[in-house]
């Protein structure tokens, strides 16, 4: 996977900005609110995926423009591509984003999700260590959709049925048939369910040895992560535990058990890292995560993701950024900072970015 060109046109605080990377590091550097973070996700964009900072999308557009343009040429399964984003405000004809590939209008962006591949750290990444089981299990859906077209449809016909379903739940004594209604519910939940759970274990089940041995490198061998699963049912009995919980989902009106419901955990050194880990060994442990899902990708698609990694090198020691910046020239990666001084190490490209514009430093 290799980015070529990239040119955005109204897109936050870039009225137009055009980058021509380098195959392996390009770094953007500059000082704060100039531009680099909306870079690197404009870059992010063309995997089909939402922002990683949880932006909606009239937030992308440049104030006072009605429609922000990303156009990019990349190398992707053995050939050259084109993606066109466009991204519509409210009042625009074609609101929201839509994609073009190759000439070929593919309708909503998420259409083209698994062509171009990227793996993402932000300092927001963080919180998957200390912070809430839906950040965790977005991680885990957001890097199989990449890489399973089929996952991010299931994932789909599963969050819209669960939706319905809570709708019953809080409805229940005045529709009719609900009881009927709650087992088509379940039944096809539960089938959806299994298949999501399954994949999201498997994946997991060979990221963790990945991810624990990037952290034994990043930490020198001086402490160990590993990553546990924690499902909501036992593997074929998400039907019959929904049946169990009926009593207690109709106290609760809403369904309690189901891919929805579940988690993972990190273990830093035996010790849970939500409670034990220091600012230095959560991000470390992330980036652990983060070399894995990007190591996992190219394995199974044949080809290295993207790399974009905002801020990174912040609270890491010496030993851990060096490690990080041997990593970093491997593939192509984009970087932000601050200071580049600390790139002076590497052979990369360096691009200042002022107010939004890109010149080569």
């Amino acid at each position: 996977m290799r980015l070529d060109r990239i040119q955005v046109t109204h897109y936050r605080n870039i009225p137009q900005a055009l980058l021509e990377p380098k195959d392996q590091l390009t770094v953007l550097w500059g000082e704060n609110g100039q531009g680099k973070t909306n870079l690197l996700e404009s870059i992010w964009l063309l995997t089909g995926g939402k922002s990683f900072r949880g932006s909606k999308d009239q937030e992308l557009i440049l104030r006072g423009e009605s429609f922000g343009v990303i156009e990019a040429s990349f190398n992707a399964q053995g050939r050259d591509q084109q993606l066109r984003l466009t991204i519509g405000g409210k009042e625009s004809p074609r609101p929201g984003r839509r994609a073009v590939l190759n000439g070929v209008d593919r309708g909503r962006a998420a259409s083209v999700a698994g062509i171009f591949t990227a793996v993402v750290f932000c300092p927001e990444h963080l919180r998957l260590v200390k912070g809430s089981p839906e950040g965790r299990r977005k991680f885990l859906d957001v890097a199989l959709c990449q890489l399973y077209p089929g996952y991010l449809a299931t994932l789909r016909r599963y969050t819209r049925t669960m939706t319905q379903k809570n709708a019953l739940l809080k409805q229940y004594e005045i529709t009719p048939d609900a009881g009927n209604l709650l087992d088509v519910f379940n039944r096809s939940l539960a089938q959806w369910g299994e298949e999501l759970t399954l994949r999201r274990m498997e994946y997991l089940d060979q990221l963790r040895m990945v991810a624990g041995a990037n952290y034994r490198d990043l930490s020198g061998g001086r402490e160990n992560l590993e990553i546990q699963y924690l499902p909501s049912f036992r593997p074929g009995k998400l039907y019959e535990t929904m049946t169990g919980l009926r009593d207690r989902e109709l106290g609760a009106r809403c369904s309690l058990a189901g891919p929805h419901r579940e988690d993972m955990e990190f273990i830093l050194s035996g010790q849970p890292a939500k409670v034990y880990a220091s600012q230095g060994q959560q991000r470390s442990a992330v980036l652990a995560l983060k070399l894995g899902e990007a190591a996992m990708a190219a394995k199974v698609t044949g080809e290295h993701p993207v790399m974009l990694l905002d801020d990174v090198l912040s609270e890491l020691d010496e030993g851990r950024q060096s490690y990080l910046l041997t990593r970093m020239e491997e593939k192509q990666t984009f970087v932000t900072t601050c200071d580049p001084s600390a790139f002076s190490r590497t052979q990369g490209a360096l691009f200042l970015v002022e107010q939004g514009r890109i010149r080569e430093a």
